[in-house]
């Protein structure tokens, strides 16, 4: 803690360098840079944590969390799996590679039979259904739900048939192998705004294992949805301790969110620096301080205030210049964060990344503000160190030798 007259003193020549100019300029240069800095960061960080919750929704809402090969084994362990910390549901579930065939072109699919119930209650895709609802999926219908783009690229509409072929389930014919096949129709179309739209299509798990040339029991797997799909590792933990083999959705998606992860590191380390640059501009300001003021520093030292008062006098200093950079920067941070999208609107900037087309995803974590304003408070603490350490070691007969 710093003594009153240390910060007394310390505020007082921190406020007077205005009368050195290019202290004065120094000072300022190191505030704004560190506001700017930290601001940039604040900004940035919020709207990359936005992206990747909504990457979060819009892929692992549709995707499978964790699948367990449940195949064969006893309805006691089967069970089990409902019960396990971070699982909040579980149903049968198939899926398999295929190809859906329209009047307009061809397009490889992935099939999820699915319990309609389940994943209705479930699942994203319920929340951003266009037109059918997941129940219409009764077994027995041949009834699919496609996404959107997929419905574009093949001239889809609802109420419309279209020919499955499944390599899953082929025979043997006159002309050799040949693919299961059947007409469905299409009862919904979705709309999640990923990637996924355009490769998967739903039908009832009854009528997938029909495609498939085969039974529910026999082929389906049991399908785990989990609380939050980053907490996988832990019920995947969990499933090998029960003996079962399970695939999770890092298999597939994985390499994705690990590159949306690696680009926000990335820029939030090119910001920090930015911040370390503006902040160590304190050293080159706090040298000139302490050179000037150096018959001060003799004068207190002969007045009998110690040299640990001295030091902390110019960290005192040094501190000053950065707690004003940080608290614009933080205030501006959040004030842009929270105008950024009507800003954007302001200067008809066509940005429409969040889900319902609504602007920038931006989600601010307080406990990354309070990070970043720690950690800029330390990097103007450690600047100031050095300047405070050569102030203690002024020698006051010959600062005021000429006095």
């Amino acid at each position: 803690m710093f003594h009153s007259v240390s910060a007394f003193i310390g505020l007082r020549y921190a406020k007077s360098s205005k009368g050195n100019q290019f202290i004065a300029f120094i000072n300022a240069f190191s505030a704004i840079g560190i506001a700017l800095g930290l601001m940039s960061l604040i900004t940035v960080l919020s709207v990359m944590n936005g992206f990747e919750g909504d990457l979060k929704d819009r892929i692992l809402g549709i995707a499978p969390h964790v699948v367990v090969d449940t195949r064969g084994e006893n309805e006691q362990n089967i069970s089990s799996l409902s019960q396990l910390p971070g699982v909040i549901a579980t149903s049968d579930f198939i899926e398999s590679e295929g190809v859906v065939q329209s009047s307009r072109s061809l397009e490889g699919v992935m099939i999820q039979g699915v319990e309609p119930q389940t994943t209705h209650e479930h699942s994203i895709i319920a929340e951003n259904m266009l037109v059918g609802q997941i129940t219409d999926l009764t077994p027995g219908s041949y009834g699919i739900i496609v996404g959107r783009a997929l419905s574009t690229r093949l001239g889809l509409r609802v109420g419309e048939q279209t020919r499955i072929l499944s390599a899953q389930g082929s025979v043997f014919g006159p002309f050799g192998q040949m693919p299961s096949q059947r007409l469905f129709t299409v009862v919904g179309v979705f709309d999640v705004g990923s990637e996924l739209d355009a490769k998967v299509i739903l039908m009832n798990i009854n009528d997938s294992a029909k495609l498939m040339r085969n039974k529910v029991s026999r082929i389906a797997q049991t399908r785990l949805f989990l609380q939050d799909p980053f907490e996988y590792k832990m019920v995947v933990d969990k499933v090998n301790e029960l003996g079962l083999e399970s695939d999770d959705w890092r298999t597939r998606q994985g390499p994705l969110f690990d590159a949306v992860k690696m680009e926000k590191n990335m820029m939030a380390l090119m910001l920090l620096l930015i911040i370390a640059v503006a902040a160590f501009n304190i050293v080159s300001a706090l040298v000139m301080v302490v050179t000037e003021k150096k018959g001060d520093i003799a004068i207190l030292l002969t007045q009998g205030l110690s040299r640990g008062r001295i030091m902390q006098v110019f960290l005192f200093n040094g501190l000053y210049n950065g707690i004003k950079g940080t608290l614009f920067g933080a205030a501006g941070g959040l004030l842009l964060v929270s105008q950024l999208n009507n800003l954007l609107s302001l200067f008809n900037v066509p940005i429409m990344a969040a889900t319902g087309g609504a602007g920038l995803p931006i989600v601010m974590h307080w406990h990354q503000v309070v990070m970043l304003i720690l950690f800029s408070l330390l990097l103007c603490f450690a600047a100031s160190i050095y300047p405070a350490y050569r102030a203690v070691k002024v020698d006051p007969a010959s600062a005021l030798k000429y006095e």
